[in-house]
């Protein structure tokens, strides 16, 4: 009897110093299957950062900004990542969403050709094959790229090739050109030599926000809790990797397979690149800026055209980043 009383206090006493409730289910649907990128969601994961905020993460491989932006903008999926621009185009026809947190704060997209092909610059693009995916955001702000370069948008076909089959259809000349974020540069660099061209984005002038934290707008209403400690979670996450990328590699090998180690520390310098800007360094790591937000917003508006106008202020927020944590620039490479 005395035995059976003690079991039962041990067991009222265990009950008691459990969690009252599970961590919130969450999903984080990628802009794109697992890359360098992404190493800082799969860190505070493994590191259980996530799980002590209250917050059981499922990362989830993703299809293109475009399906990320809607996904997340119905209600799918609470958070994503997604190229801002694509992510202004999907708002204006109704995807609820709203980013939280810029990843990239200078664009990524890249063009990339073989000069053998008869390709010196954007200029020549004009009769070529581009290959990328459908949802790929270079394709969604394509007439936006045709217009500051001067071509028309119906200048050139798009074929679609997989984001891991772009380098073996340029290669083999399937497609001419083919469209890729910058951090995947060196990769192409290898293969191709002198004989590679490319153009990023901002050297033609256009330098809009590229992949960002977005959330459902309903879901941040209903549990603003929650996206708080994703935001600071996350930002915390990435200047962890920032300091020191290995063990945030490790955590994405780990989760993620088919992965080259050298290739992923190649990309994650070119990252730290895109990740730095006046913004990023001074204000937080992860700063949205309100005027650049509204000229991205023209951008799109005058390229792309807006569905459903609406105030650009309402389609990002900062509130939820850690102003004592900012970009360290003295980790980039020039």
């Amino acid at each position: 009897m005395k035995g059976l009383k003690i079991a039962s206090l041990a067991l009222a006493l265990a009950v008691q110093a459990a969690p009252s409730h599970a961590g919130e289910a969450v999903n984080l649907i990628l802009n794109w299957a697992p890359t360098a990128d992404h190493s800082p969601f799969y860190y505070a994961k493994a590191q259980g950062w996530y799980e002590k905020a209250g917050i059981d993460l499922t990362i989830e491989t993703g299809k293109g900004s475009g399906v990320s932006s809607l996904k997340v903008g119905s209600g799918g999926s609470p958070f994503g990542i997604a190229d801002l621009a694509t992510m202004l185009v999907a708002r204006s026809k109704g995807a609820d969403v709203v980013a939280l947190m810029s990843i990239y704060a200078n664009t990524g997209q890249t063009f990339y050709w073989l000069k053998s092909y008869g390709v010196n610059s954007a200029k020549d693009f004009p009769g070529h094959k581009i290959g990328n995916p459908p949802g790929d955001a270079s394709r969604v702000m394509w007439p936006a790229f045709a217009k500051a370069a001067g071509i028309a948008p119906d200048a050139v076909s798009f074929v679609n090739v997989g984001p891991t089959a772009k380098i073996a259809a340029l290669k083999s000349h399937t497609v001419d050109i083919i469209s890729d974020f910058y951090n995947e540069h060196d990769l192409k660099v290898i293969e191709f030599g002198a004989d590679l061209g490319y153009v990023n984005w901002k050297d033609i002038g256009l330098n809009p926000y590229g992949n960002s934290l977005i959330v459902n707008g309903a879901y941040l209403e209903k549990n603003p809790r929650i996206a708080d400690a994703f935001v600071k979670v996350s930002q915390k996450a990435f200047a962890a990797c920032v300091a020191d990328v290995s063990p945030c590699l490790k955590a994405l090998l780990d989760a993620a397979s088919g992965l080259d180690k050298e290739n992923q520390e190649r990309q994650w310098e070119r990252i730290k690149f895109l990740m730095t800007d006046d913004f990023t360094t001074t204000k937080a790591l992860g700063w949205i800026d309100a005027e650049r937000m509204k000229k991205d917003y023209e951008l799109v508006q005058t390229y792309l055209g807006m569905e459903k106008p609406f105030e650009v202020g309402t389609a990002f927020s900062t509130k939820m980043l850690d102003t004592s944590i900012k970009m360290d620039a003295s980790k980039v490479k020039k």
